[in-house]
């Protein structure tokens, strides 16, 4: 249905293009939006603005971060000897809310797609094989997601670390089902997942 605002049908447009947001939910997002008052919609604003402008990428993890190094990686009482891979930022949320978790991050951004175009030297898979080999790292829990890309990456990882006999590749236990998104999964499946991850 269109509308006899223009502006609508243009913020309408917009937020449809948002992940998982529909025409029906975005539509009443627009209606809400135009009815709320003013200091509202620009507090919405003024965070987007700010959150472009002030969060980038850790230098040394790839988590999204204000500072650099990010929180995790400037935690002195995290063991840097246990580096867990994942895929999205989203991610490393989703594990920490667990609370099982102690150790570092390491955020690939994305899994191995050969039909998306994302292959190995679109991922941070150098930065991962640099700080394996500099950091004094013993394990490296590989949970990227299970998915057939996840798993692809998984695989790729395993291989890309065999050259290093020092560090013990393991992956997260299947707790996690297939097809899914870590970040939909609860707290006490990932925590099992974590706790029974096995080696690659």
């Amino acid at each position: 249905m269109q509308y006899s605002s223009a502006l609508l049908e243009t913020l309408i447009a917009e937020l449809t293009r948002l992940p998982g947001l529909g025409r029906k939910s975005a539509q009443r997002i627009a209606f809400h939006l135009l009815r709320s008052p003013d200091t509202d919609s620009q507090r919405l604003a003024s965070a987007i603005l700010e959150l472009k402008a002030n969060v980038h990428d850790c230098s040394i993890c790839g988590n999204v971060t204000e500072t650099d190094p990010c929180a995790l990686c400037a935690d002195s009482r995290r063991d840097p000897a246990v580096l867990c891979v994942v895929e999205q930022p989203m991610d490393v949320l989703a594990l920490e809310r667990t609370g099982e978790f102690h150790g570092r991050y390491h955020v690939l951004k994305g899994a191995l797609s050969p039909l998306d175009g994302i292959g190995p030297d679109q991922l941070r898979l150098k930065e991962l094989l640099a700080r394996v080999r500099g950091r004094g790292v013993a394990e490296v829990i590989v949970a990227t997601n299970p998915t057939a890309q996840g798993e692809a990456t998984a695989l790729y990882i395993a291989r890309l670390l065999q050259s290093e006999p020092s560090v013990k590749v393991t992956r997260i236990a299947r707790g996690v089902p297939m097809g899914s998104d870590l970040e939909f999964s609860d707290q006490i499946t990932l925590a099992r997942a974590l706790t029974g991850r096995k080696e690659l």
